[in-house]
């Protein structure tokens, strides 16, 4: 019996590096995920004021493409691995889940290179000319993503959220370091051959940056495998209970479960693509724009307003990153009770953090773009942008965890059903708008705003199908809107009277800004989750399965809050 034990308990230990709960690994994977999206928007600033909006312009262009083949080759490949080794880890067939490991990894290789030398051979077919030496820098990333998805995918398996957080870090670190510098260096190399071709040379140093950040987080990755290795292998041979199951039909298995994963973040992102190459292609060659004034506009929706946007947003791909092996488990040991209660949870706290920004960003767009990028000619054009892009950040939130839960309960081709409709759909509103109206750059941000309304609506109704459930409308969406519009007005409010105010005595525009923002979100956050929890839309259940949710906890109660 003693030795049973022993057994059970070494198995318990190498079950999971992780051992907190899915809200705490969300949490230390959404941190994160901010942090590196505010070092990515800290960086951006300087960026730009270095490459300028020429350049910015021309590295948008090739980063959607980038971004496609990418989605194509290799950015479902962690969250495929994770539910596929979670449901093998679930019944404890360790064997299996470490060669799911290995056919991932062949996989990620094959496919990466061929990514990479799709976008080097074909650049000057998919993006217009002055954007192909951008593309061919991002070329070799592709391939070094691969296989760092993989090994993310590993970890996250195994309910550890901490290995990828800190990957992202360094990568945003190394990515802000070598983007800013090469951007520098590289357009010393053409003073005085005009504008263009000093921004064409900005926007391939900023591209060098993406692919130094990947290479510096997969180095990381690798060292933190190989530090762990020796435990990973013991939990194999641990495992006396299954046999190893043929390499051909597991490969086979594997890559059932990583296409629909890609597939569906290659739709979903294909959305980017598909806009940039209408907008260009209408905008340049049928209603007679200029390349460089209609890169420049684009410039400013893509690198500007969606950059700010997909700050919190990330949130959300943090938490479907997080929850996706979680809910996986407890299907996969039949516990649909659980699941659904996982799923509910899951949406309830995205929307918690959502909302708020979506309604602080329409509330400070102008303070938030000013503050972030502080090009005064195209200030008020990008915070417009900004303020109308914002209400996709609830919809983009919300659909990416549905798309988890969707993936984890087995319906792994729903997403890719839901994101082909909306596709369609925003691309023939997109082609009317552009062509019989003079709405411009702003069609795309309607369509951005069609298409993340119709994932979430079509979502909504395939969880509510699947897992037989009704969603309670009120008591899910109801608190957070409430307590996000009254701290959306208290916001505005105190930005105004302390920003005229501060203009009084200052007259330094940055500045007092900086102030007046920094003072008005700290009075955001503060208002929002007075009414919020007041309303019950957080319970103390909810505080104390964050991080030091204990601690904030008794200060809640000190306060006379809870």
């Amino acid at each position: 019996m003693a030795s049973e034990n022993m057994t059970s308990n070494k198995k318990k230990k190498t079950a999971s590096l992780g051992g907190g709960n899915v809200v705490a690994q969300a949490g230390i994977l959404a941190a994160a995920s901010i942090l590196s999206r505010i070092i990515g928007l800290l960086y951006r600033s300087p960026l730009t004021a270095i490459i300028g909006d020429e350049g910015n312009g021309y590295y948008g262009t090739a980063i959607n493409i980038y971004t496609i083949v990418l989605m194509v080759s290799s950015f479902g490949v962690p969250s495929a691995i994770s539910k596929q080794m979670a449901q093998k880890m679930a019944v404890g067939d360790y064997k299996n889940a470490q060669k799911v490991f290995h056919c991932s990894m062949i996989y990620a290789l094959a496919v990466g290179i061929a990514g990479s030398l799709l976008l080097y051979f074909g650049a000057g077919a998919l993006v217009p000319p002055n954007s192909v030496p951008v593309l061919q820098v991002f070329a070799p990333t592709v391939f070094l993503f691969g296989i760092l998805g993989v090994l993310r995918g590993y970890f996250q398996a195994n309910q550890s959220m901490l290995q990828t957080s800190v990957s992202q870090i360094l990568e945003q670190i190394a990515n802000a370091v070598v983007s800013i510098l090469a951007a520098y260096l590289l357009m010393r190399t053409v003073v005085g051959q005009g504008q263009t071709a000093e921004a064409i040379r900005g926007a391939m140093g900023s591209a060098l940056g993406t692919g130094s950040g990947v290479l510096v987080a997969l180095l990381f990755m690798i060292a933190v495998y190989m530090r762990h290795r020796g435990m990973f292998m013991a939990r194999v041979r641990a495992d006396s209970e299954h046999e190893e199951e043929p390499f051909g039909p597991l490969m086979k298995e594997t890559i059932l479960v990583i296409t629909p994963f890609i597939l569906s973040s290659f739709i979903l992102n294909l959305t980017t693509s598909v806009n940039q190459t209408i907008f260009m292609k209408i905008m340049i060659g049928v209603r007679g724009w200029e390349e460089v004034m209609t890169t420049t506009l684009y410039g400013l929706f893509s690198n500007k307003a969606v950059v700010i946007t997909n700050i919190p947003i990330s949130i959300a791909t943090a938490v479907a990153a997080a929850i996706l092996p979680n809910i996986s488990t407890s299907f996969a040991q039949g516990n649909i009770k659980e699941t659904r209660k996982r799923s509910v949870n899951a949406i309830r706290m995205t929307l918690v953090i959502a909302v708020p920004c979506a309604v602080g960003l329409m509330a400070l767009a102008k303070p938030v773009t000013m503050l972030l990028f502080p090009q005064w000619d195209t200030l008020d054009t990008a915070s417009l942008l900004l303020a109308e892009l914002a209400v996709t950040v609830v919809f983009y939130s919300v659909g990416t965890i549905m798309n988890a839960v969707l993936q984890s309960i087995g319906r792994i081709h729903m997403p890719l059903v839901s994101a082909g409709i909306a596709l369609a759909i925003q691309t023939v509103v997109l082609c009317v708008l552009i062509l019989f109206t003079d709405l411009g750059i702003h069609s795309l941000v309607l369509c951005s705003v069609l298409y993340s309304v119709l994932i979430f609506f079509i979502d909504s109704r395939f969880i509510c199908k699947y897992l037989k459930m009704r969603l309670r409308i009120y008591k899910v969406y109801g608190p957070p809107v409430i307590a996000a519009v009254v701290m959306g007005v208290v916001t505005k409010i105190v930005y105004e009277l302390i920003f005229r105010g501060g203009m009084i005595v200052l007259e330094r525009t940055y500045f007092v800004n900086l102030i007046a923002t920094a003072v008005s979100i700290v009075a955001a956050v503060i208002v929002y989750f007075f009414v919020l929890i007041r309303m019950g839309g957080l319970k103390r259940q909810d505080i104390v399965q964050v991080p030091k949710g204990t601690a904030i906890l008794r200060v809640l109660e000190r306060i006379h809050w809870m």
